[in-house]
């Protein structure tokens, strides 16, 4: 996998920068497959400020079948905005590429600010994703951005995406809703706590107090997107822990620096005006 648009300190001899094949190198160590997105990715219609992988693969426990979740922002022409038809301000697709399955997700970049300013932790992650497929200026300048949007309300978003998850394990008994649930609280407390934005399980389990089986469910994982919860803990377990990791979440709520509301809503505002009139 390809990345594009990534600016130099120094090339490299095949004309690449160091930072382009540093990025390629956590593309690889995500375990994502080896194809090259610059010909995908020249198929769109408006600039792409930049893409990211989300999913399973930013959040630490692929599996070999695996899709690819790519997310992103588009750029719409200013005309597009001041006449009377409604802009597709959201975009996706799904294929299959060299046998892999791969969807496309964005945003204008109106619309993806405007996320920014709510409590909404999954379009953090992709902005703040370390697998960068493609980026530009404007990319860095949304992540300079992003502390500014952050508050003690993002807790809020990652109490009720893990209970939407555990509710699909409790319906399934998959392994993939089961991490997602864990991964969300864990994200959540290391936010409260002051440590930023981390979506991957496997750092987390370094510097969050979490199960002792969670390595263990993560290889489980490995073998099958789909996988069943099978001979781990059992469920009583697992609700036991999850919500004493809701309950050490509510508590990093309460006692977080962070504050109520986003600080940032100007500086996005004068960034998504000059952007749109540059290009």
């Amino acid at each position: 996998m390809r990345t594009d648009d990534v600016i130099p300190d120094g090339r490299t001899g095949d004309g690449r920068t160091a930072d382009g094949r540093a990025a390629e190198d956590r593309l690889r160590a995500a375990g994502l497959p080896v194809t090259d997105l610059g010909p995908v990715l020249a198929e769109e219609s408006d600039p792409l400020l930049f893409v990211t992988v989300s999913g399973a693969h930013l959040y630490g426990f692929p599996s070999r079948d695996s899709d690819v979740d790519l997310r992103g922002v588009h750029l719409l022409p200013a005309a597009a905005l001041t006449g009377l038809h409604e802009p597709a301000e959201t975009r996706s697709w799904t294929a299959d590429r060299d046998g892999t399955e791969m969807d496309l997700v964005t945003h204008d970049l109106r619309k993806f600010a405007r996320l920014m300013l709510r409590r909404n932790g999954y379009v953090l992650e992709q902005l703040l994703s370390p697998l960068v497929v493609r980026t530009s200026e404007a990319h860095r300048e949304l992540i300079a951005l992003a502390p500014g949007v952050l508050t003690g309300h993002h807790a809020h978003h990652y109490q009720g995406f893990a209970r939407t998850q555990w509710r699909l394990f409790e319906k399934t008994g998959e392994l993939k809703p089961l991490l997602y649930t864990f991964r969300a609280l864990l994200t959540g407390i290391h936010l409260m706590r002051g440590g930023g934005i981390q979506a991957h399980l496997p750092t987390l389990l370094g510097e969050v107090a979490a199960p002792g089986y969670l390595p263990e469910l993560i290889a489980a994982k490995a073998g099958a997107e789909h996988g069943r919860a099978v001979g781990g803990p059992g469920t009583e377990r697992l609700r036991a822990d999850m919500e004493a990791l809701g309950a050490v979440l509510e508590e990093a709520r309460s006692a977080t620096a962070l504050p109520d509301a986003p600080a940032g809503y100007e500086a996005l505002h004068q960034l998504v005006v000059r952007v749109r009139l540059e290009r």
